[in-house]
């Protein structure tokens, strides 16, 4: 069994037995507070999936819409034209610098403050050029969430977005935020160190928001294990020894596969190896992005899907 699958099973079964629980405690509470009033029947209990969860109330909520439009239907006017993904030829085109123009809307600037304000400020270590490292490691973070948190993610790679994908995903950004700023030195690895610090935070409180709270700390060790095998994978499938195509199946293994499947299945095959084009050229991106811009948190993942165009609106007839 696969630490994956069998993590999520521990989890699964710690989460139905707390909820189980917890259940009876409040139904009983329920029944004696209220005798006259006629038995409600017991709330369903919601289990972590064998990929840790599933955003259960957003599948229903699809299928309660694609219910009541009725299968052929069209989709609302509203939603407008999804871009084409073509897969085959995506994150073909010549690597650039991911460091955001001067004038973008984007950039993250540090206050500035002036008088009085400023030399309170300045006292309380406000400026120093550690919280200046804090303030910006928490802006890169927002950077690698913010991809990892978008729909467009899952759409153009063909992923279900449940726990196991999302944490995978963040795992393989944050691989490569830590893997450029490791080229700066020292100081690249200890900015990188405040990354890994929010990282860790956010992670916990996305196992606590999965449903996750009994022996948390036993499973955060179980995915800083993942983590740490993940990334030395990485390393080792980019490398200059490597073969062309360990990293398509690195990233088979750490992202797409389920228990027993080795071999790239034929049907995923594109979308594994756009996603192995994506690393390659976000990696070298992030190479030629310039140290400032990494550790004020002024750059921006490759945008995965153009922008939607907006309908034209109709003239009326006379």
């Amino acid at each position: 069994m696969s630490r994956w699958r069998a993590a999520a099973c521990r989890i699964s079964a710690a989460a139905a037995s707390r909820n189980s629980a917890a259940e009876s405690r409040a139904l009983s509470r329920a029944c004696a507070n209220a005798p006259l009033l006629p038995p409600r029947p017991p709330l369903p209990l919601q289990t972590l999936s064998r990929a840790f969860s599933k955003s259960a109330a957003a599948a229903a909520t699809t299928t309660s819409t694609a219910t009541s439009r009725g299968p052929g239907a069209a989709a609302p006017a509203s939603a407008g034209p999804r871009p084409e993904v073509r897969l085959n030829s995506m994150f073909l085109s010549k690597p650039c610098s991911l460091a955001l123009p001067p004038d973008s809307p984007l950039r993250a600037a540090d206050p500035q403050y002036e008088g009085i304000k400023r030399f309170m400020l300045t006292l309380l270590l406000f400026y120093s050029k550690q919280s200046k490292a804090l303030r910006g490691a928490n802006i890169v973070y927002d950077r690698i969430t913010s991809q990892v948190d978008a729909p467009a993610i899952y759409d153009v790679f063909q992923l279900e977005k449940t726990f196991k994908t999302t944490f995978s995903l963040l795992v393989l950004h944050m691989w490569l935020v830590l893997r450029r700023l490791k080229e700066e030195g020292k100081d690249g690895v200890k900015f990188g160190q405040y990354i890994y610090e929010i990282y860790n935070h956010d992670v916990e409180l996305r196992v606590s928001k999965a449903g996750v709270n009994l022996l948390l700390i036993k499973w955060m060790k179980e995915l800083e294990k993942i983590f740490y095998g993940n990334i030395v994978k990485y390393d080792a499938a980019i490398s200059p020894e490597a073969r062309q195509d360990d990293l398509v199946n690195v990233i088979w293994r750490n992202i797409y596969a389920e228990e027993g499947s080795e071999a790239v299945d034929a049907a995923a095959a594109p979308a594994v190896q756009a996603l192995a084009r994506y690393t390659r050229r976000e990696a070298t991106c992030l190479s030629l992005t310039d140290k400032d811009a990494m550790f004020s948190g002024n750059f921006k993942f490759t945008t995965l899907l153009p922008p939607t165009p907006s309908p034209t609106p109709k003239r009326p007839t006379r």
